[in-house]
């Protein structure tokens, strides 16, 4: 006779609706680990599309993802003219907040030099820039549609929506978007005409918009990095960042204290988790006092009745965490934030799950193991 699944068949509400809230809890912290691997993925999916192996920024800077960078726009002729390096372009990053057909929408704008470096990747419907001005590719999670007119900067100048790339966003959730560099320095360093006027009557000289925030650079084949990063610091008197160090950058400066703080409250989960569970197996256990007595006094040894509890743990974690992660699949696409179900995680949380039930289960096991068989004879 297993207890085990005799105990599920005569209580099977109970054990239905207790599955069902410890899989929620458990689908929880399967959401946690998602938006964290998503959030990662978001934050290193802009870099990794520019295909750059350097980074040239400000001196003593982390990166334009980590903290602010700013150099004039002709670094990107220099660079250009060192030895092993094949193709450089110069970009710029700012994010900006609008209205579009009177909804509000936040983007996280590039702007790059047609036909160089920087560029989208990978469209999904439209086309790239054709023109210098006011045409702008943003990626689909902005809710723009081909066509949209979207008024940016002090002026509310309008640039249309010629591209739409997908999956593009920041670690933050904004939407990524494209457009030319000119437009873009003009958007970052445009001061409104009565603020000019109030400039201009105090004697300062207006403000530079020929500045850029970094310099994608890629090199010729075989060419020593090591070598170019030297130059480049050694005579540019600029910092050179590599593709790894931008991620080590972003993961670090960027998104840390995220991480940290989802897996304070994972483990906070996890651990609220592991003491539900194991006064359910603690109560179970106790309604079946009995019935273990009779087993007892039948003969059965006690690594009998301690299998039969963490069996009827090990079933209920088991259960609990295919409900959680069913209920997470199916409404993963509809969070804000994208959730990443990487099959390693899965995997880990699953042990997690079977090492909580064991440890959970100790206290019914305790329990029945105390139990005397003359207790099946008593009223």
């Amino acid at each position: 006779m297993n207890l085990a699944l005799r105990d599920v068949r005569h209580n099977k509400m109970r054990f239905v609706l207790t599955a069902v809230g410890l899989g929620m809890l458990l689908g929880v912290v399967q959401t946690m680990i998602g938006i964290y691997e998503g959030t990662l993925d978001d934050a290193l999916r802009l870099p990794r599309q520019e295909n750059a192996e350097l980074w040239v920024v400000q001196p003593d800077t982390y990166g334009p993802f980590a903290e602010p960078s700013r150099i004039p726009e002709d670094t990107r002729d220099l660079i250009r003219r060192i030895p092993g390096v094949a193709d450089a372009g110069a970009v710029t990053f700012q994010t900006v907040q609008t209205v579009v057909n009177e909804h509000p929408v936040r983007l996280f704008i590039q702007g790059f030099e047609p036909g160089r470096m920087g560029g989208p990747q990978q469209l999904v419907a439209g086309s790239d820039l054709t023109r210098s001005h006011y045409q702008i590719v943003v990626d689909d999670s902005s809710g723009l549609h081909l066509g949209d007119r979207v008024p940016l900067g002090p002026l509310h100048e309008i640039y249309t929506v010629v591209g739409i790339t997908k999956g593009m966003v920041t670690s933050s959730g904004d939407a990524v978007a494209w457009i030319s560099l000119l437009d873009a320095q003009s958007l970052q360093f445009q001061v409104p005409p009565p603020l000019q006027r109030r400039e201009a009557a105090a004697g300062r000289p207006p403000a530079q918009t020929a500045d850029i925030n970094a310099v994608l650079v890629r090199l010729l084949p075989g060419a020593a990095q090591e070598e170019v990063t030297a130059e480049i610091e050694r005579w540019k008197h600029l910092s050179a960042v590599t593709e790894a160090q931008e991620e080590a950058y972003l993961t670090k400066f960027v998104i840390e204290r995220m991480q940290k703080q989802l897996g304070m409250f994972m483990g906070i989960l996890i651990a609220v988790a592991a003491v539900v569970l194991a006064l359910i197996i603690y109560t179970m256990t106790m309604d079946k006092l009995r019935s273990i007595a009779t087993l007892k006094l039948i003969g059965a040894p006690d690594r009998t009745i301690v299998g039969l509890i963490m069996q009827q743990a090990l079933i209920l974690g088991i259960s609990a965490f295919a409900f959680g992660t069913a209920l997470i699949l199916l409404l993963k696409d509809r969070f804000p934030r994208r959730v990443m179900m990487e099959p390693r995680d899965v995997g880990i949380v699953f042990l997690i799950v079977i090492v909580v039930c064991l440890l959970a289960s100790t206290l019914g096991v305790r329990a029945a193991v105390k139990v005397e068989p003359a207790q099946a004879l008593a009223g």
